[in-house]
């Protein structure tokens, strides 16, 4: 093939784009004023439901959590039953729907809309990121890259979210907002039906081999190799809940802390608290693409680069940014109106984003190299479960701030916990190199046409 053909990405990652970009413009939207929503007063102009601040957050953490364990069964359909593309669909309709009762103001409607959209994440949002793996082969580097790309893209939704629904929901009325956000999903949808014709061939349903004798399904063993690998994403989901922990305390404990330490003016306009919440995606479309050439160039050099010691790193930097947070929590106690500058904040959420691009994006490609065939969609469904105890562990965390301890002593702590894991993985960054069995590594291809 000529060497000036550049490398294009398949069709089908750009529908898979813009459908996830859609998926997560609805749960960020929710995101941004789930908690604002419930500890916001039940009286006045766009009233609340005037619950504890504790209380607010406990739901939120049920929530976020169910949110990413029912990927669980999500994955066992589509590796069962239905298949990944099929399934994302199903997803994506349970979505819709979950957005559509949420637009109505009762707090009953709020909750059966929450389930819907449970279940709807639950289905879509493994699979869908299954499906972008299926489009590389193996050992194609492009396979990072595509991954990259699909992260950076959904982040998207992600920023301009909060923004739109946060600005909504806390000016106007929090179930506009919650209907704003389903607007975005049934585009979503919209968009993956008119691309199938750019999925074919992938993420089908490939019915499991049957014994002649018994006729059920044959129970093919691991082997050795693969049983390695499957200590290695153990490993990796207990990463993901303890990054998960600190980094979702942005929808919950700092939400809150923003709101009421943080001062948000700028002359004489108040930022809306929701807004805070697009920092993460806004730093992700503005950095993410210089971390990904930073670790490739450093891979290049024969710097350490696996998988593993990207996530110790992004764990690390992930606690520091709670530093920031400590500082903040210190000067807001400090002054008579109890408030401080968001630039701290501001320095926090650019430090999580650094993490995040060495852990989330880093985790969904390990993933599909590690897990065999047989179990790649189950396997992905356990790491968002994992990502749901982390949602769950920092509700926990982030409660004990009005429970007894203080935000300078959640934010210290969470600090300390991840500095001290992510050093400690990368002590033992070698020996859990050795059980992946080469399958982290990339080799350079000849660029490719798009499929």
């Amino acid at each position: 093939m000529s060497n000036n053909i550049k490398t294009i990405h398949p069709k089908g990652l750009y529908v898979l784009f813009f459908t996830e970009m859609w998926e997560r413009f609805s749960y960020y939207g929710m995101r941004a004023i789930f908690v604002l929503y419930l500890a916001a007063k039940a009286t006045g102009l766009n009233p609340g439901v005037g619950w504890e601040k504790a209380d607010a957050l406990a739901l939120y953490g049920w929530y976020t959590m169910m949110v990413y364990v029912m990927a669980v069964p999500g994955g066992i359909i589509a590796d069962r039953f239905l298949g990944q593309k099929k399934t994302v669909m199903l997803g994506g309709f349970l979505l819709c729907i979950g957005h559509l009762i949420l637009a109505f103001d009762t707090l009953t409607a709020f909750y059966i809309g929450c389930v819907f959209v449970v279940l709807g994440v639950g289905a879509l949002k493994p699979n869908i990121s299954s499906m972008v793996g299926s489009l590389y082969k193996k050992n194609d580097p492009n396979r990072t890259k595509g991954f990259t790309l699909f992260y950076i893209g959904i982040n998207i939704g992600a920023f301009t979210a909060p923004l739109l629904v946060g600005y909504v929901g806390e000016t106007i009325n929090w179930h506009y907002g919650f209907g704003l956000a389903g607007i975005g999903m049934l585009i979503g949808q919209m968009v993956y039906i008119w691309g199938q014709k750019y999925l074919k061939g992938v993420g089908d349903f490939v019915p499991k081999p049957l014994d002649t004798n018994s006729g059920k399904v044959a129970k093919v063993p691991l082997t050795k190799i693969e049983k390695d690998r499957m200590v290695v994403l153990g490993l990796t989901f207990l990463i993901a809940i303890i990054f998960w922990g600190a980094y979702e305390q942005a929808g919950g404990l700092m939400n809150l802390f923003t709101k009421e330490s943080i001062n948000r003016t700028i002359g004489s306009a108040t930022v809306p608290t929701s807004w805070f919440q697009s920092l993460h995606a806004f730093y992700v479309i503005l950095i993410g693409v210089p971390v990904a050439f930073i670790w490739n160039q450093l891979r290049k050099k024969g710097k350490p680069s696996s998988t593993i010691f990207k996530m110790g790193i992004g764990t690390i930097i992930t606690g520091l940014g709670f530093i920031f947070l400590a500082k903040a929590a210190l000067d807001a106690s400090a002054v008579t109106n109890g408030q401080a500058s968001m630039i701290w904040v501001l320095i926090a959420y650019l430090l999580h984003v650094v993490g995040e691009l060495s852990i989330s994006p880093i985790i969904l490609n390990f993933i599909t190299k590690l897990a065999p065939v047989k179990y790649a969609a189950m396997m992905m469904g356990l790491y968002f479960c994992a990502t749901g105890f982390g949602s769950k562990l920092a509700s926990i965390v982030g409660g004990a701030a009005f429970e007894g301890s203080t935000p300078l002593q959640v934010f210290t702590a969470i600090c300390i916990f991840c500095v001290l894991f992510g050093l400690l993985l990368i002590v033992f960054v070698k020996k859990l190199n050795v059980l992946t069995h080469g399958a982290d590594e990339e080799v350079e291809a000849e660029p490719v046409e798009s499929a």
